[in-house]
Parts: C-alpha cells; sequence; structure tokens
C-alpha cells in the first residue's frame, strides 16, 4: 500500500522520535566495566550486578586479562565507572594499567575493587595509589570473638558488627543491629588522610595474621586500627570503593544467615543493604551536590551593583540541589556557611536555609576596601565538596559620602572658630586704636 505526502511526512516524524528516544536513553545510561577473574564471577555476584542494571548501568563484563581492554578512546572515557572483581589477575590486558585507573580517577572516573587474602601484587599496588594498603599477602582477619557459626574453625568468616560501619546514612545506609558477613584481608590506612574514609572498621578483638601459622611476630593491623572496607573521594569528587573481601559483595553472603557465638542469629546478614548503599555512593548515584544558582545584593535592591561601598549592607543567596533517585531536589541544611574574603575572612556566618534549597545571610560589608570573595565552601561526609566562590569590589566612601560634621571633632571645629574670632577682634583693636601723641619739652 502506498503513503500518501501526508503519511510520509508522519512517518519521517516518527523515525526522527525514535531515533531521539534512543539517543537521549544511550545518553542516560551509565556505561560500567566489570572486570573478573573468570566469567562464572557473573553467577556467584549475581545479585549485586543485577542491582546495578536495574539502576540503569549498562554493564560490559570481561576478564581482567582481555587484551581488547581499553577505557578511553580518541580522548573520551568509554565508561564512567570501574568494578574490579579480579584479585587474582597478575596483569592487566589490553591498554589497562595501575597507571591508566589513576588516570581514569583523575579524570573523574568512580572505582570499586575487592581484594582477598591472596590477592595479587597488581591489586595492592592499585589499592596503594589510593591511600589504601593491603596485609601481607595470606594474611586473613580473625577474630575468636565475632565470627559466625559457619566458620571453617580458623575463626575467618567474621560477623563484623553493624556498630563498625561510618557515621553516614548516605554512604551505607540506615544502620541497624544485623552483622556483616566478611571474610578477606586487613586494611590499613593512613589516619591523618582527610580524603580515606573508614566505611567498615574491624571489631576491637580481631586482627590480621595467616591462620595456618604460628603468631611469632606483632600482627600489622589489629582491633579497629584495621579497616575492612574503606573509601576514598578525591579532590575532583570522584570516588573509590576498597574491600578487602571479593566475598562480601557475594550472593551467598549477601542471602547467608548469621549466627554468633552470642547465641544471636539473624535470618539474612545486612551485607544487601549496605552494598546497594555502597554501590549508590561510590557509583555517584546518593551523596551528589550541585550550585544551582547564586544572587547577591544591597538589601534594598535586587540586582547587585557594580562595586560594593564599605559599610553596605548586603544580602548573599545560594541555591543547592541534592541528587535524590536520579533527580534533583532542593538540599536542606543548616551548617551551611558563607564566608566574605579578602585574603582571610573578615566575614563567616552561618546561612538560613529554606524549603526550597535557597540558602541566604545578611551581614554588613567590613570598612576595609579591596578585591573580596563570596565563598561557599561545604565539606561533609558522604556528600560531594561543594565550592562556590563569587569576586566583588569594595570601594571606600567618595568625598561627598563622608560626614559633613564630626562630632568628636567639635573641639578642633571650636578652636579654629575661637581662633578666627579672636584675630578678628585684633584686627579691630589694631586698625582702629589710635594712641594719643606725646608732648614735647618744648610744649
Amino acid at each position: 500500500m502506498e503513503l500518501g505526502p501526508l503519511g510520509s511526512k508522519v512517518t519521517g516524524v516518527m523515525l526522527r522520535l525514535c531515533l531521539l528516544a534512543v539517543c537521549v536513553a544511550a545518553a542516560a545510561a551509565t556505561n560500567t566495566l566489570v572486570l573478573v577473574d573468570t566469567l562464572a564471577t557473573r553467577e556467584t555476584h549475581s545479585i549485586f550486578l543485577k542491582s546495578l542494571q536495574e539502576r540503569g548501568h549498562e554493564l560490559t563484563v570481561k576478564v581482567a586479562d582481555d587484551p581488547s581492554l581499553q577505557l578511553s578512546r580518541y580522548g573520551e572515557y568509554l565508561y564512567q565507572n570501574l568494578v574490579i572483581f579480579a584479585p587474582g589477575v597478575e596483569e592487566f590486558g589490553g591498554a589497562l594499567s595501575v597507571e591508566t585507573i589513576v588516570e581514569f580517577i583523575d579524570g573523574g572516573g568512580n572505582v570499586l575493587v575487592a581484594g582477598s587474602r591472596e590477592a595479587a601484587d597488581l591489586i595492592r599496588e592499585l589499592v596503594t595509589e589510593v591511600g589504601v594498603e593491603m596485609d601481607e599477602e595470606g594474611a586473613a582477619v580473625i577474630d575468636h570473638l565475632h565470627y559466625d557459626a559457619n566458620d571453617d574453625g580458623q575463626h575467618t568468616l567474621i560477623a563484623a558488627p553493624s556498630s563498625g560501619l561510618i557515621d553516614s546514612e548516605v554512604m551505607v545506609g540506615a544502620r541497624d543491629a544485623i552483622p556483616l558477613l566478611y571474610r578477606g584481608t586487613g586494611l590499613i590506612t593512613d589516619a591523618d588522610n582527610p580524603l580515606v574514609l573508614p566505611v567498615l572498621r574491624a571489631p576491637s578483638t580481631a586482627y590480621c595474621y595467616s591462620p595456618t601459622q604460628a603468631i611469632t611476630d606483632y600482627p600489622h593491623a589489629t582491633g579497629q586500627n584495621m579497616l575492612l572496607v574503606a573509601a576514598l573521594q578525591a579532590r575532583n569528587n570522584a570516588r573509590v570503593v576498597v574491600s578487602g573481601s571479593l566475598e562480601f559483595f557475594s550472593d551467598a553472603f549477601i542471602m547467608a544467615s548469621v549466627q554468633t557465638p552470642q547465641g544471636a542469629s539473624y535470618e539474612r546478614s545486612g551485607n544487601g543493604r549496605v552494598v546497594e548503599a555502597l554501590s549508590r555512593w561510590v557509583f555517584m548515584e546518593e551523596g551528589v551536590l550541585r550550585v544551582v544558582s547564586i544572587d547577591h545584593h544591597l538589601q534594598d535592591q535586587s540586582e547587585p551593583p557594580v562595586a560594593y561601598t564599605i559599610k553596605d549592607d548586603v544580602e548573599y543567596k545560594i541555591k543547592v540541589e541534592r541528587l535524590v533517585e536520579g533527580t534533583w531536589k532542593p538540599y536542606v541544611a543548616n551548617d551551611m556557611q558563607m564566608e566574605f574574603v579578602r585574603i582571610d575572612p573578615f566575614v563567616r556566618l552561618t546561612m538560613t536555609p529554606s524549603s526550597n534549597g535557597l540558602f541566604s545571610v545578611k551581614f554588613k560589608v567590613p570598612d576595609v576596601y579591596g578585591v573580596y570573595q563570596f565563598k561557599v565552601e561545604y565539606n561533609r561526609v558522604g556528600f560531594t565538596r561543594l565550592y562556590s566562590s563569587t569576586q566583588v569590589s569594595v570601594r571606600p566612601f567618595t568625598h561627598l559620602q563622608y560626614e559633613r560634621f564630626i562630632e568628636c571633632a567639635y573641639p578642633y571645629y571650636a578652636s579654629a572658630f575661637s581662633m578666627m574670632v579672636g584675630v578678628f577682634l585684633f584686627s579691630l583693636v589694631f586698625l582702629h586704636h589710635k594712641e594719643s601723641p606725646s608732648k614735647t619739652k618744648a610744649d
């Protein structure tokens, strides 16, 4: 059946709309590369991978030594996220290396790395680049008080208390009393590094050592100084999560029941909840803030001036949004501050929030002219670093703006006028006073 001119136009429009929808869907998808030791990992970790797909991730699962591996092409990254579930890989395939992964993080990419007690040197070198050190090869986390009843007798199947989780609902979800199953090696970090976050600390009774060897030296990692899961949020807001246990993300641990030596039993471990929350955080689905708009002006005006004058009354506003379930919503907090900076802060005030995400503050410009900045720097655990800087000029008073008479100068005014009056009186006396002539001897 032949289509008329109108039918051809309608068909063309529908094809364009379909093509546009496909392009938009492709642009909205998040490309994630998953590297595994063997493709069997897709079956043992299917719950975790399926949750990523349900949240809109386009997964590409490859063996870690695949010769076709590459993260970028023609200067553009092919993936936004990288998952490394290959603790045994000796060398990455293709164009992938520790250096390219570090460059990927520097370019804003997010990485999730899972190791094990037998992790290869390549994985250890990679996590060292992000401020995390794995314990010696063969060393496992051991705890003789916090282990699961299904342990094989070496007490390496740890039932980690949820109290060891970081106090951030954005990163690990709402905290409950259900322990988490963990079997792997311990992690060591520098406590003075502000970028590394302790996601899950080991119990105070745990230590890391080879379970098949007698303890002759003091263990490197002990107690709560040892981490089971660590995270890094770089200065460019790229995120990295390092786990010492690949099984932490497995279906077996997510679906397993937990029974502690103290007699407490739980139908399901806390791994599923924490794994999903942590994956949302590391892949920038949670804890993301952005600045929508900035406004500053005099309190009795609505437009910003060319320059402010000292002692002006100024109002500053900034609108902030937070990413929640894929949509941007107003962010509300009572601890966001604004600084008015000229080399050092002259003003630092806490802004007043509103329900629509608008923060505002009113203040008086300091009595010092120069070039200033409205600066907002908001750093909170679990959220991306929010930074905003707006430069303005502050000038002194013009001659017409100064006060005509200053109260503290009244004595000087009086002395000046008294001198004028004195000179005037002296002039009158001097000009109009005439002495009588003195008489001579002849007179």
